[in-house]
């Protein structure tokens, strides 16, 4: 198979993927609607489609994000902005952790408090490290 060179057809090739992966994600919503409806959330949760479709998004936010920052007008301040990121996620997940330890236990507050300060962590650095590499370059 030979590398498209004509900028034409490789702007249609990317307009034809982005409409399959549009389709493909919307026959995927459609399935799990249907455990959803069918089987409730547990049911919907343990379909593998389900770890497909989470997988799925994840990547493509992060796939966003760096095209998001090499569209920035302005010099952003990068630390500023990780300062403030990071500020809100303690605070955020502070909140959920006291409430999960009020009706769950101290355990699970800590657990949950945890997890929503990890996962908030991680796109907040990845950020940070795109606008750093962006204002070196």
């Amino acid at each position: 198979m030979q590398k498209i060179k004509d900028e034409r057809l490789v702007l249609k090739n990317l307009k034809n993927i982005r409409l399959l992966f549009g389709i493909q994600t919307a026959g995927i919503i459609g399935i799990l609607g249907y455990d959803f409806m069918t089987k409730g959330v547990e049911g919907m949760t343990d379909n593998p489609l389900w770890v497909l479709f989470i997988i799925t998004s994840i990547i493509s936010a992060y796939l966003s994000m760096s095209i998001t920052v090499d569209q920035e007008k302005k010099k952003v301040d990068s630390k500023k902005h990780l300062t403030l990121s990071i500020l809100f996620i303690l605070f955020v997940s502070t909140v959920i952790g006291l409430y999960a330890f009020i009706t769950n236990g101290i355990m699970n507050g800590f657990i949950l408090g945890g997890v929503v300060l990890i996962c908030g962590l991680a796109p907040v650095i990845y950020l940070y490290y795109l606008r750093t590499k962006n204002a070196v370059e």
